[in-house]
């Protein structure tokens, strides 16, 4: 039996035995780590060592020499955001990734790495590599990766972590594979829970628009009870959190794909009510390009002497005919979440501590697109039964008087392209329910040796997530072929389709017979146990030589189980098929702490760190990275540090084993309309050379292209390697006017044997512009000249490199009459952005830095400021967020100006009940911003920006 199919009794009694195997294995008592403060060390008692993210030697939290970011429960409600995903892609360093302003269901289909649309997920992407490569770790362990009900991600769901749970947040802005293992190439996420807490806390948190929609409501309570003297500590909570919806026919500034516009363009579907036939006059034989002049018709007449004169009810299509689909879809996706938790610790006896974790959490989520624009025909791009449909002369609303043929079945082609607007079906929408479930248990202790102590944890993790998505709109192609076909053969619950008629035409009949309700699910398994230990190998002049190691055994298993009727081909929108896979790792590393000098001239402090890890997975073989850094403290007010490691990342189950999908991106062929849309004379002749007529005729249908993609088991793992140098200024001149700490950190990261496919826009523009043989075979056409299908399978192919520099400044000032100030102010500069890809000549560079890509922007320039005052009874804190300025290549470079995103805060602790009641009221983006237009993206890049208009909050919190 697959872990994924175990009944949810046998994974409750699978976390019992788990914890009770563990409590049953002899230790030593560890000390507990206490939390971080604000300035992203953990805080011990005096003499006290912790481990901290990046390292699992432990030491002196201060000592800390990691580029490392925390973001601690006053940071979180600082924000008034009701996700950590929300949270985390606010860091000047991130590069956002999937939130709850994207709505892609069903609009551009699966993404090549096999991990499906993620619809309602939120991921956190750091230095632009992807969520992908971005390790996320809860209590320095490994996160369940999230499921999308469409396919088998390879990243962490973040709103599978209940924010009930969360104490705090480190960032790990360094390369950590020697660590931590595979994912860990651009930074590491780990998410510090509760575990400590005496009483209730509670809190509730209400927010909206001011147009009255989106609102948000976020509920909190925890319980948390700490007896000292049995060493015991328990903490549970619960949370609730509601975000409504904000629809873009609500905002009149993105109710058209173009953003601003009253009128459709050609951004608009040629998919409309009123349908557009692309058919040859069957008296003639010449090509038309058709459209209703109005609705509803039941059977509408053509007259082939003169298909757009008085005797007919067609007339030649335009742009202005063009269906606006922008309205249907959300800017803001409505979501529940319902998480609870339970974080456990004891002492048994003396020399033992056992503790556990046990996570639930429910999420349903929506999207929703317009309603399905159905194409039929050779030249439709779906990749299955609906591009070879004829529609049969003796269906009774074909008005041409002939078969319409696709050119199979021995029949001439003498037609194109059919599309309708199949608005009697209503929005195609997309419902989802993710499940998720983490148990963990730990065994920690410490062991007397010599003079020295040496701890070790020993730690069992079971957690399963899963999927399912139920789509409304899509239809049976089979069925369709059927009522299109000979009447002869429309027989039993057969009801003839029409196709030609307008808006209103398509009865309820017609609908129950060609439609279905779709049931999609996916779901993901891990079983990962770890053992480490850590401790002094002996005293050297200048300190202890540390040392950790540890094994890792880790499973992970995932599926996705498309609806059978879209399994076998016969669905109308996004095809897909059943992906199932798996692996096992196990892996050894080994960490030094070298201490060189210390208390000399000119070095007050100099360590070395060394780090090594080799790992074996089941399907992509053996690896082994190393790390070195160095740590250099001149004087005591400065620190110098630098790493350089290695990284690699092993295939996810989507990349391995991911079936061939279709996804539709947004590319325009540069072979469209070659004679009006500036094309050389170089991409005219390969143009024609491809298929595409000479006379320049073949005009795109739709700014989306049909791309197939799919995993490859012979994918190998993605190599890094990676250089961070820096140094932390603190000092003690301005110890007088308070705490002040400078902090620069200069990165690089290059990857190699990056798992990608070429990007469509690659393909068109190496084959039309050099004619280049290895892009040219990935691209099909139809004899009209059409794309078909577009080839983006994965391979190792790419190479990509991320390199900038993060700023950040803190100041804290001392406590005066009025109270405390502080300022914290975090950039990053982003120096290069890069791919390089292969092509029959050698490789093509495509540098992103200050552009945007259409789902993701890469300013050069980022910057977060925080000021803030606190006194006993009140706080107010004003954060601007700044965004520079980047340019769209695919539209001749057209600027998207830079943006100022300011936030206020004010909160009130009144003194009775001894101050356990405080009360918050917020507003973001006080000054109604709106994003830059992004023609690109349909509107604006939803992972770099706001929505616009300001969101307003207010919050109660208890503590009894």
């Amino acid at each position: 039996m697959s872990l994924a199919m175990l009944s949810l009794r046998h994974r409750a009694r699978l976390g019992v035995a788990l914890g009770a195997m563990l409590a049953s294995m002899p230790a030593y008592a560890q000390t507990t780590a206490a939390p971080a403060d604000q300035t992203g060390a953990a805080t011990a008692d005096e003499g006290e060592t912790v481990v901290v993210t990046g390292s699992r030697i432990r030491r002196d939290p201060l000592a800390q020499a990691a580029p490392l970011t925390t973001i601690d429960n006053a940071d979180i409600a600082r924000t008034g955001l009701s996700s950590i995903g929300d949270v985390l892609q606010r860091l000047p360093g991130s590069a956002g990734g999937l939130n709850s302003r994207f709505n892609r269901s069903g609009n551009n289909g699966n993404p090549p790495d096999g991990g499906g649309v993620g619809a309602g997920s939120a991921e956190i992407d750091l230095r632009y590599l992807g969520s992908r490569r971005t390790l996320v770790l809860l209590d320095g362990q490994r996160f369940i990766n999230g499921t999308a009900a469409s396919g088998v991600p390879g990243a962490v769901d973040l709103n599978a972590i209940p924010d009930s749970m969360v104490e705090r947040i480190e960032v790990l802005r360094d390369g950590a594979s020697t660590t931590y293992g595979s994912d860990a190439i651009a930074g590491v996420v780990n998410i510090i829970t509760r575990k400590r807490q005496n009483g209730f806390l509670a809190s509730a948190q209400v927010g909206a628009y001011p147009q009255g929609d989106g609102v948000t409501q976020n509920y909190q309570l925890s319980w948390g009870h700490r007896d000292e003297g049995a060493g015991v500590s328990f903490v549970a909570g619960v949370n609730y959190i509601k975000q409504g919806s904000v629809f873009a026919g609500d905002r009149p500034y993105y109710s058209f794909p173009n953003p601003g516009a009253t009128a459709c363009t050609t951004s608009c579907s040629s998919g409309t009510p009123n349908g557009r036939f692309l058919v040859n006059n069957p008296v003639t034989g010449v090509g038309m390009n058709l459209t209703l002049k109005s609705n509803p018709l039941t059977t509408p007449r053509f007259d082939p002497a003169n298909p757009t004169g008085a005797n007919s009810d067609f007339k030649q299509f335009t742009v202005a005919d063009r269906f606006n689909f922008r309205p249907y879809n959300y800017l803001l996706t409505p979501q529940e979440r319902f998480g609870a938790f339970i974080n456990f610790q004891g002492d048994l006896g003396d020399s033992v501590r056992f503790s556990t974790k046990v996570i639930y959490n429910r999420r349903t989520s929506d999207n929703q697109a317009a309603p399905l624009p159905l194409f039929v025909g050779p030249d439709a791009g779906n990749g299955n039964l609906l591009d070879t449909i004829s529609i049969d002369r003796t269906n009774p609303f074909n008005p041409f008087g002939v078969t319409l043929a696709a050119g199979n079945a021995g029949l001439a082609r003498n037609y194109d392209f059919i599309g309708r607007r199949f608005v009697e079906n209503g929005p195609r929408h997309y419902s989802q329910e993710v499940n998720t479930m983490y148990i963990g248990s730990t065994l920690d202790g410490q062991i007397p040796i010599g003079a020295g102590t040496w701890y070790w944890d020993a730690n069992v993790i079971y957690a399963e997530n899963s999927a399912k998505q139920v789509a409304h709109g899509n239809v049976n192609a089979a069925n369709l072929a059927r009522a299109l076909g000979p009447i002869s053969q429309c027989t039993g619950s057969c009801v003839p389709f029409n196709i030609f008629g307008g808006a209103g035409s398509i009865t309820p009949a017609m609908i129950n017979y060609v439609t279905f309700e779709q049931r999609d699910r996916s779901e993901q398994a891990m079983v990962d146990a770890t053992f480490n230990v850590t401790g002094t190998l002996f005293n050297l002049p200048a300190g202890p030589l540390g040392l950790a190691a540890g094994y890792e055994y880790r499973k992970q298993i995932g599926s996705f189980t498309p609806d059978p009727i879209v399994a076998a081909g016969l669905g109308s929108d996004i095809p897909a098929q059943a992906t199932r896979g798996g692996f096992d790792v196990n892996e050894v590393y080994a960490e030094l702490s070298i201490p060189v000098l210390k208390d000399v001239p000119f070095f007050r402090l100099l360590e070395g760190s060394f780090a090594a890890r080799y790992s074996d997975y089941s399907t992509s073989g053996s690896r082994t990275t190393m790390k070195g850094g160095l740590s250099w403290k001149p004087i005591n007010d400065l620190r110098l540090r630098g790493t350089w490691a290695q990284g690699f990342r092993a295939p996810s189950i989507g990349e391995l084993f991911g079936t061939p999908s279709r996804f539709d991106g947004g590319v325009i062929d540069p072979c469209s309309d070659f004679n009006n849309n500036g094309a050389s004379a170089t991409v005219k002749q390969n143009c024609i050379a491809r298929g595409v007529p000479a006379n320049g005729s073949y005009v795109q249908t739709n700014q989306q292209l049909p791309i197939l993609t799919g995993g490859n088991r012979a994918l190998r793992p993605e190599t890094s390697e990676s250089w961070v140098v820096g140094g932390v200024y603190s000092p003690s001149w301005a110890n007088g006017i308070g705490r002040l700490t400078l902090e620069a950190d200069y990165y690089t990261i290059t990857v190699d044997n990056a798992i990608s496919s070429i990007g469509a826009d690659v393909l068109l523009a190496n084959c039309t512009q050099t004619n280049d043989p290895v892009a040219c075979g990935a691209i099909t056409r139809s004899t009209s000249g059409a794309i078909t299908q577009i080839r983006g399978l994965l391979q190792n192919i790419a190479s990509l490199k991320s390199e900038g520099l993060d700023l950040i400044l803190s100041y804290r000032s001392p406590s005066v009459g009025a109270g405390t100030f502080g300022l914290t102010w975090s950039s990053n500069v982003l120096f290069e952005y890069s791919t390089t890809l292969p092509t029959a000549t050698g490789s093509s560079k495509l540098e992103r830095q200050g552009t945007e890509r259409g789902d993701q922007a890469y300013p050069r320039f980022k910057s977060n400021a925080t000021l803030d005052w606190s006194s006993a009874a009140f706080t107010a804190a004003l954060t601007g967020r700044y965004i520079g300025r980047v340019t769209e290549p695919a539209y001749d470079n057209r600027v998207m100006h830079p943006i100022l995103y300011l936030d206020a805060q004010v909160g009130w602790t009144p003194g009775i009940w001894d101050q356990r009641l405080s009360l918050t009221l917020g507003v973001n983006n006080i000054l109604g911003k709106r994003a830059p237009d992004c023609l690109s993206c349909g509107g604006f890049d939803p992972t770099t920006y706001d929505l616009p208009d300001q969101f307003g909050y207010a919050r109660i919190a208890l503590k009894f």
